[in-house]
């Protein structure tokens, strides 16, 4: 069972500064926010039906969601005892003291209070679907840690990930400039889904024995290293294996195999996730935020070129 633990000194914490900002927004993840919007701008752009200020407003929009919601899961995962002096990945800025609890919190409501606004440009281009969409991700991003059923406290954070930072970026995004969503569109949601849930699954396996006295109940912790190792693994060949798709069906041109290029980033994080474990595994979330990054753009490309 959760249990709400205390700021790490009694002190105030100090004034926050861009420096501690800039580590709560935690700059590193922000390609899960902005990968699938620039693959669904490419896609559109490539197919003849791309809009420049639509695809911005849904970039600022993923971009304040995704920050919003690590400002939320900061605050959270201190008050829930997940992040203590035990923590093995990066410093954060609640449980370290450096930012207030209740400024971090407000912070992301903030960060979702912008993204509203930004949302209802969105809707008057894009009508009722958007209206859905916008609501259920600040939903979700709220509960990924907070409310009273945490997605990342029962294990369904990693599907969190693969359909709101995959399926639904992508298929939102190309909608507000086509009006449609082609097949295309939902095939290119699956590597892009995928590979940012690799984020989540080195986040988990390292953290799991954390996690456990938390009560965080994540995938890894409820079926074990192997399985996290395994869905690493089988995330990782289904964003590989999407370009044959997507070329077999004739929805892209030779161009999607593009990303091929980046197999070379693969190596190192998966070396690290079938063979470490704990805080051996920080390398591994800053190279597959690489890897998602490279293909991400190379995907973009291989979809633009037509």
């Amino acid at each position: 069972m959760s249990t709400l633990v205390s700021s790490p000194s009694d002190a105030a914490p100090p004034r926050p500064t861009l420096k501690t900002w800039l580590m709560a927004v935690r700059p590193k993840t922000l390609t899960a926010g902005a990968v699938p919007v620039l693959v669904a701008t490419a896609l559109a752009y490539g197919e003849g039906v791309g809009r420049l200020l639509p695809a911005l407003a849904a970039l600022l929009g993923a971009v304040l969601i995704q920050i919003g919601t690590n400002f939320i899961n900061d605050y959270y995962d201190f008050k829930k005892g997940a992040d203590t002096a035990e923590r093995l990945g990066p410093k954060r800025v609640t449980q370290s003291g450096l930012i207030a609890p209740a400024t971090v919190l407000m912070g992301g409501l903030a960060c979702f209070a912008l993204a509203t606004l930004v949302g209802l440009y969105l809707v008057a281009v894009g009508g009722w679907p958007i209206v859905v969409i916008g609501v259920l991700s600040l939903l979700c991003g709220y509960a990924y840690t907070g409310g009273p059923y945490p997605l990342g406290y029962h294990g369904l954070g990693d599907l969190f990930v693969l359909i709101f930072f995959g399926v639904v970026a992508v298929t939102g995004t190309y909608y507000v400039q086509a009006g449609v969503v082609g097949p295309a569109a939902w095939w290119a949601s699956l590597p892009v889904g995928a590979i940012g849930t690799c984020l989540i699954v080195v986040n988990n396996q390292r953290d799991a024995s954390t996690d456990v006295k938390a009560g965080k109940r994540t995938v890894v912790v409820r079926f074990g290293a192997g399985f996290g190792r395994a869905e690493y693994v089988l995330l990782l060949v289904a964003s590989y294996a999407t370009p044959f798709v997507l070329y077999a069906r004739g929805l892209a041109s030779a161009w999607v195999f593009l990303p091929l290029l980046s197999l070379p980033l693969v190596a190192p994080p998966l070396k690290l996730m079938l063979k470490s474990e704990g805080a051996a595994l920080n390398p591994a979330l800053g190279a597959t935020a690489r890897l998602q990054l490279v293909f991400g753009l190379l995907f973009a490309l291989g979809l633009f070129l037509r």
